[in-house]
């Protein structure tokens, strides 16, 4: 596939198949993380980096090992196990790269704060590992990173668009019942709502 493919892929992942807003997965973070900006940036910022990576592994795992005419295990199906594995490949990786950030890079590691952790338990990023072989491997490994990299684009940018809208909000005459996550709730719907608009403008 040429360049202009390796955009609609990315493209299709941000906006029209939006993991959080299209797909609705992620949402306990997104709604429980976005109350400020600076939160919402970092645990955008991580889940982008986290997605991509371990998209990318899991991509070389199912086809060298699991997937029927894989390099390893040609004969053998293995693909039943691919929930499991991509789950452990998830939390190892998580748990390798916290490791390795305290060890060299402390600085990173503590602006990270809990957001690394967390991301080990959002099924958005385990989703985006699901849905690159949700009908076949049929991406290629480059087409794998834009995949992923839309995606993790797409929490990103949803999670800061919606603690800039609950900034503006504060102090605003909400009705009682409604503060909180009950705003929250409405507020993401709407979001939704106009990211519906990009369907069929990118087909990924």
């Amino acid at each position: 596939m040429g360049t202009n493919s390796f955009i609609m892929i990315f493209l299709a992942s941000m906006f029209a198949n939006n993991i959080l807003l299209a797909k609705f997965l992620g949402m306990c973070s997104f709604i429980a993380i976005s109350r400020n900006m600076k939160t919402a940036f970092g645990m955008g910022a991580a889940v982008t980096a986290v997605t991509v990576c371990t998209a990318l592994l899991n991509y070389l795992v199912y086809s060298g090992v699991l997937m029927v005419g894989s390099r390893f295990f040609p004969e053998t199906d293995l693909t039943f196990l691919s929930f499991l594995v991509f789950i452990l490949v998830i939390a190892g990786f998580v748990q390798l790269l916290e490791m390795i950030l305290e060890r060299f890079l402390p600085a990173l590691y503590f602006s990270f704060g809990i957001f690394l952790p967390l991301i080990t338990v959002n099924c958005a990023i385990l989703g985006v590992n699901l849905f690159m072989i949700e009908q076949g491997l049929k991406y290629s490994f480059w087409q794998t990173s834009a995949f992923a990299l839309g995606s993790g684009g797409g929490y990103w940018l949803a999670i800061c668009l919606m603690a800039g809208i609950r900034k503006k909000l504060e102090g605003a005459d909400i009705p009682k019942p409604l503060r909180g996550v009950g705003i929250a709730v409405i507020i993401t719907g709407l979001i939704a709502m106009a990211f519906m608009g990009f369907t069929g403008m990118a087909e990924g």
